[in-house]
């Protein structure tokens, strides 16, 4: 239970590494396909690292680094384009899809921390940088496991994807939510943050499940206790380096999260 009466009216979430599969294994997972398919390879950290933009962004902003752009010149002969950059991305989105399926998972304790925040009258909302066709076998996924938002928006819909902050705009418009201040932008990237803050909302991070902790459901219940809550403190730095109002270390703990908010509105705070 969070309160008889909440402040907070809308709470939207991320979908890959905030909701459903844990550790943000899917795109990560299609950007190292699509970049061997090239002769050039990306480590997992480098697949993560521009995590929570659109796709073509994200592909961009991978070819743009130092790093990846001297290792496809040397695998090309040439420097990258923008017609390399359509032709990947049509490479990508069937291996996008493929590993939606693969990771479809919804995180744990997802389903009890929707139904408190429905308990207490808060609307859900989705957004997501995946594409309209990924975006909608993910709301198919998610929905066979129990878990439909009020309203979803994907980086397709708007006109700019994260850190822009019209996704979440749009999401509150369908809701007929506002003020700001009212909504609660969760994420497991620095762009879901960056978009939060753009908006005027409250952000928190999500640690366990996120890209930036970079692990697999399966792994990251291998770790040894320290190293588990070295990885948790490494992803919570992060988030606070970014803005972030609040860093947890899983999505149960977003119920007491939205308790400390509604005490901070009570007593005039703001985002």
């Amino acid at each position: 239970m969070i309160a008889p009466y909440s402040n907070i009216q809308l709470v939207v979430f991320d979908w890959a590494g905030t909701t459903i599969d844990f550790g943000s294994c899917a795109p990560a997972t299609a950007f190292a396909k699509v970049f061997a398919a090239h002769g050039v390879q990306v480590s997992d950290e480098e697949a993560r690292q521009p995590m929570g933009l659109n796709k073509i962004e994200h592909l961009i902003a991978m070819l743009s680094t130092e790093e990846i752009s001297k290792r496809w010149h040397d695998s090309k002969g040439t420097p990258w384009t923008d017609t390399d950059v359509s032709q990947m991305y049509d490479q990508f989105v069937p291996y996008q899809l493929e590993a939606i399926e693969q990771n479809g998972q919804l995180v744990p304790q997802l389903r009890e921390v929707i139904h408190s925040l429905r308990a207490n009258n808060i609307k859900v909302g989705s957004t997501t940088g995946y594409f309209q066709a990924a975006a909608n076998l993910v709301y198919r996924v998610a929905n066979d496991q129990g878990f439909t938002p009020d309203a979803n928006v994907c980086a397709d819909n708007v006109p700019k994807g994260r850190p822009a902050p019209w996704m979440l705009f749009q999401a509150m418009q369908a809701l007929n939510v506002f003020p700001p201040k009212t909504v609660v932008a969760i994420g497991d990237t620095v762009a879901d943050i960056e978009a939060g803050r753009n908006a005027g909302c409250w952000t928190v991070g999500i640690c366990d499940s996120s890209s930036i902790t970079g692990l697999s459901f399966d792994d990251y219940c291998q770790l040894d206790p320290q190293t588990k809550t070295e990885r948790l403190k490494n992803t919570a730095s992060v988030f606070q380096n970014a803005g972030s109002h609040f860093a947890i270390p899983s999505i149960e703990e977003l119920p007491r999260v939205i308790l400390q908010i509604n005490q901070r509105l009570a007593e005039g705070d703001r985002p």
